[in-house]
């Protein structure tokens, strides 16, 4: 039986940091009332051990999380046709199989980090994640995250946090930290 009667659309976008956080707030509070949660995360490589994986892996046997297994950089992947192509059919692929798990209504949560980025970067149909938003089964909760939001997709969703970078150690020099940013 489902956690929820009825699943709400969540867009967590913006320039500053926190929406995956928040996304893995929403799962945690899921899973602690007894849900079952899927999470995919569409541009973090599957190679990079993360402290949240680790926590999920050891307490969460409900949450089933899953990556890309394409390498991605963000700064130089764009660049190179090669990667762009191919992370675009991967992500095709994969946003056709999602929709199929939401369609099922097999998970009370479902994340797709990073997808919203996908999106404004030209890695992922509108289409593809509008069917997933529009076919999903009526229970089914689903967060979107990523910068770049476009008005159409804000417009699907019933809520939409944007994040707002005022100041970050990032500008300073200090690179991300285990157990803060992963």
């Amino acid at each position: 039986m489902s956690v929820l009667k009825k699943g709400l659309v969540h867009i967590y976008t913006g320039n500053g940091k926190g929406k995956t956080t928040a996304a893995l707030g929403a799962a945690w509070r899921m899973l602690g009332a007894g849900a079952k949660v899927y999470i995919f995360q569409f541009l973090k490589p599957v190679d990079v051990e993360t402290s949240e994986g680790n926590l999920a892996k050891q307490f969460y046997p409900q949450l089933t999380w899953e990556r890309l297994g394409n390498r991605w950089d963000i700064c130089s992947s764009a660049d190179e046709e090669q990667n762009v192509h191919e992370m675009r059919r991967a992500i095709t692929a994969k946003l056709e199989q999602i929709k199929t798990e939401a369609q099922a209504g097999r998970y009370d949560l479902m994340i797709l980090d990073e997808v919203v980025f996908c999106l404004s970067k030209g890695l992922a149909k509108a289409q593809d994640v509008t069917a997933i938003i529009e076919n999903r089964a009526p229970e089914v909760e689903l967060i979107l995250t990523g910068r770049g939001a476009d008005e159409r997709l804000i417009e699907q969703a019933d809520l939409v946090t944007e994040m707002q970078e005022i100041k970050h150690p990032y500008s300073r020099g200090i690179s991300a930290r285990r157990g803060i940013e992963y």
